[in-house]
């Protein structure tokens, strides 16, 4: 039986108003919903390489409603994943799992849902955390590039706990296993959205050693600029970076 997914999704966002774990738009629907899911979190990794982004590999989750059942014919299965997005929809006689791609952080509650053939309606609540770790190598450079941490959720929900800035900066041998090369002075600055430094560290990197910078940032409600000046020397260095924006670890159990 065919029914028109407007339909499907204007009962849907009726029910929607009610807000809990485990709510219907009828208390005699006839539904048992039942979800499982093998993973409630995930990380996205993104790579950058002098610059310029060369990888990000997005978070897929994927959701199980082959045991729920109906008094009904069921319909559709779907998630609304309450970002701005439109829910993700399958037809129960084609599919049973329902697939939510993730490319921006945040945490998401998710509505889970099903529909029957008299457009009766269940949902539940998820609550999916997604984390961001970015990869970022620039080599034999005296003018560092500058890097955005854009820790705002796109999708309105709570801020990010922390920022983990994790920074080397190598000044490799100039002849290997030979040196000849100098000393270099850098400093490293995180700016906030007034252009204020509200980090700052400057440190000499010898010849063939590397200089390390961690910091753990918990000012997450602004977007901030790593920045790296190359202060005084004349040897070429080397940039490993990895940053990571992560939340607190209040997501759904899994259930798999």
């Amino acid at each position: 039986m065919r029914i028109n997914p407007v339909v499907i999704l204007a009962v849907f966002f009726l029910s929607s108003a009610t807000v809990g774990c485990l709510s219907s738009s009828d208390e005699n629907s006839g539904i048992e919903l039942m979800v499982n899911y093998e993973f409630t979190n995930g990380t996205i990794h993104e790579t950058y390489v002098d610059g310029n982004s060369q990888s990000k590999s997005n978070v897929i989750l994927d959701f199980d409603f082959s045991t729920t059942s109906s008094e009904h014919e069921l319909v559709s299965f779907g998630i609304n994943p309450n970002d701005g997005r439109s829910p993700i929809l399958v037809a129960a006689e084609t599919s049973q799992t329902v697939s939510v791609e993730f490319s921006e952080h945040g945490i998401y509650h998710l509505n889970a849902f099903a529909v029957d053939e008299i457009e009766s309606i269940e949902n539940l609540t998820i609550i999916i955390r997604i984390e961001h770790n970015i990869e970022w190598n620039e080599d034999t450079t005296n003018e560092p590039t500058s890097f955005e941490i854009d820790s705002i959720p796109k999708n309105g929900g709570p801020y990010p706990s922390m920022i983990i800035i994790d920074s080397d900066v190598e000044n490799p041998e100039l002849i290997e296993n030979v040196g000849g090369g100098r000393e270099v002075e850098i400093t490293w600055r995180l700016f906030d959205e007034a252009e204020d430094a509200c980090l700052i560290r400057p440190t000499t990197v010898d010849e063939g050693e590397i200089a390390n910078w961690k910091v753990h940032h918990r000012i997450t409600n602004e977007i901030h600029d790593l920045r790296i000046s190359y202060d005084s020397g004349q040897d070429y260095i080397d940039i490993d970076q990895s940053i990571s924006i992560l939340y607190q670890e209040v997501e759904s159990p899994p259930n798999p």
